[in-house]
């Protein structure tokens, strides 16, 4: 089965593709107060969610770039329906591979779940860095350790231990990468169950609604192991927080 074909099933209840409620975003976007006509760059940007909003809020400009050819038309359609007018390019490509056309041309950079586009973490900041202007914000979205994880986890989702650190050593990393940490915004596990759940939603929705879609079984099987994975391991081991930092 196509992986963003799957990932556009699971995921067509989202407003958001990670663990964070509304509120939050909410907050987030208000708290950036960023100035009028502000430039931001989203990788792995998704539904564009933060992008449209942030252009609602602020007029701002930007880019977000996918790999998902289902979330750049969603982008697209979001941009066009909510505002029309601002200046926003959305790209399918992978995000590792873009490059603005000068260095230090964002006042946000951000990369919300997706820190493998950069290979981990540091890399992501290392990236994003590059391409924000000096005092501009740096935002990461990254998972972290509860708990030091199970052998059977770590089994099950073909992770090792050092995929993730605890969230002290998410904040440190950034520093150490000689930004400023400003704040982070942690998931609950209402949140988790909510992204999680709702995806279990989303796929049974599929597939009541396309009965002769071939890849129905696949898809039943693969979303029956994440929610088993979640369930018995995920939900008490792994959260995810909003990094934000600001480069000096």
């Amino acid at each position: 089965m196509d992986r963003w074909k799957y990932f556009d099933i699971t995921h067509k209840r989202h407003l958001l593709c990670n663990p964070m409620s509304q509120e939050k975003l909410e907050r987030f976007c208000s708290l950036l107060r960023l100035p009028q006509g502000a430039r931001v760059l989203d990788i792995a940007c998704g539904k564009g969610e933060y992008l449209v909003r942030l252009a609602e809020i602020y007029s701002a400009s930007g880019v977000g770039v996918d790999i998902s050819p289902f979330c750049i038309i969603d982008c697209k359609e979001k941009h066009r329906e909510r505002v029309p007018e601002a200046d926003l390019v959305f790209l399918e490509m992978d995000g590792a591979k873009y490059e603005p056309d000068v260095p230090e041309a964002f006042d946000l950079s951000m990369c919300l779940g997706a820190s493998w586009v950069f290979k981990d973490h540091r890399g992501t900041l290392k990236a994003l860095k590059g391409m924000t202007k000096p005092g501009g914000f740096v935002v990461v979205g990254e998972p972290f350790w509860l708990k030091e994880p199970d052998n059977e986890y770590l089994e099950a989702t073909q992770m090792t231990e050092d995929d993730y650190r605890s969230h002290e050593e998410n904040v440190l990393l950034g520093e150490e990468e000689g930004l400023t940490s400003l704040y982070t915004i942690v998931s609950s596990q209402d949140d988790w169950d909510h992204y999680e759940t709702l995806q279990w939603w989303a796929v049974n929705d599929y597939i009541q609604s396309h009965p002769d879609d071939p890849d129905n079984q696949e898809l039943l099987e693969r979303s029956m192991k994440t929610r088993e994975i979640y369930l018995r391991w995920g939900r008490d081991t792994l959260n995810w927080a909003i990094y934000v930092f600001r480069k000096s």
